[in-house]
């Protein structure tokens, strides 16, 4: 039963690969900003410290 649920009748590579990418797109939706607000601070912070504007 449980071979079955992972065979997906024939089209598990398939199936699969189409919830693996879309997992790796998710997470990469989900860190991509944050990675981009602390990089925009850090510059801001940094900024700052020098006085620019």
């Amino acid at each position: 039963m449980v071979s079955d649920f992972f065979h997906m009748g024939g089209y598990a590579f398939y199936v699969w690969t189409s919830y693996a990418l879309a997992t790796v797109f998710m997470l990469f939706s989900w860190i991509q900003p944050r990675l981009r607000e602390r990089r925009l601070l850090r510059d801001i912070a940094r900024r700052l410290k020098r006085g620019e504007r």
